[in-house]
């Protein structure tokens, strides 16, 4: 019974993955193994240095737009509206498309024509479109709002339902002993919603990290992430063994988020 199931681990997680790390520690030239020689070409190369700087530029503006939009929207949708399904079906649907559509739909905000260009030039703040593409921080912005765009609804669902479990008797009790609408959010909303805040926040995070469609799509590979920086090493250039070891530490730091998820899951599972 459970020979199929150890066979598509097998086959479709451990050896890919054991692979990848292998080459990533085999020499490309001598087949020397253990070696730390592509490594030392990764780290030593600017390209890479770019990429991961990126990607964690990315992760870092991503999620602190994600988390706080997230949860003002989702405080929004608790509010008692006759139209709140429908606010809640709308605002579901970007996770519902998929990323490389959703990279589509962002170049008419974002390309120099679109229509984020053409409200800054009639503002009078531009007087030439912005090419949001062409690097640096702007492109980089350009990204972590996108990818916003794309999981926000994720956060939107475990906050929700984090705000949702909190007894209606407990901001009674409040409102008696006179606490405002800001005591409440401060002292009773947030301590209480934290663990799904934190598993929100998790799961977000090793998204972020290996964020690959949307910069390909928005920004090609002018700017690099981990992602792309792995993908180009190995279709570009034809070396697995750097792409293997770009690949490995990227692996490594989501293995550190999925840890992490773990721990936070299961002391939840423990305190329930």
């Amino acid at each position: 019974m459970v020979l199929p199931l150890i066979l598509f681990i097998l086959g479709f997680t451990l050896l890919p993955v054991l692979q990848c790390i292998y080459y990533s520690f085999q020499d490309p030239n001598t087949g020397d193994f253990p070696t730390l020689n592509n490594y030392r070409v990764i780290v030593g190369s600017r390209k890479f240095g770019d990429a991961l700087k990126n990607t964690i530029v990315v992760t870092l503006i991503g999620l602190t737009l994600e988390m706080s939009v997230g949860m003002m929207v989702a405080v929004l949708l608790t509010t008692k509206s006759r139209f709140r399904g429908i606010f809640r079906a709308i605002t579901m649907i970007p996770m519902g498309v998929p990323t490389i559509v959703s990279g589509v739909i962002m170049l008419y905000i974002f390309s120099t024509n679109g229509y984020l260009n053409e409200l800054l030039y009639r503002l009078g703040l531009i007087k030439l479109p912005i090419d949001w593409a062409k690097g640096g921080l702007r492109t980089l912005f350009m990204v972590a709002i996108a990818d916003m765009w794309k999981v926000t609804p994720l956060v939107i669902i475990l906050l929700l339902s984090g705000l949702e479990s909190i007894p209606s008797t407990v901001y009674e009790a409040s409102a008696i002993d006179g606490a405002s609408r800001t005591q409440n959010f401060f002292y009773i909303t947030l301590p209480l919603i934290k663990p799904f805040f934190t598993i929100a926040l998790i799961m977000r995070a090793i998204d972020a990290f290996r964020i690959f469609e949307l910069p390909m799509v928005l920004a090609g590979r002018n700017t690099m992430f981990l992602g792309t920086y792995a993908y180009s090493e190995y279709f570009d250039y034809g070396n697995i063994h750097t792409s293997g070891a770009a690949s490995t530490i990227l692996l490594l730091v989501i293995a550190v988020f999925v840890f992490g998820y773990i721990l936070t899951v299961g002391s939840k599972e423990v305190e329930q």
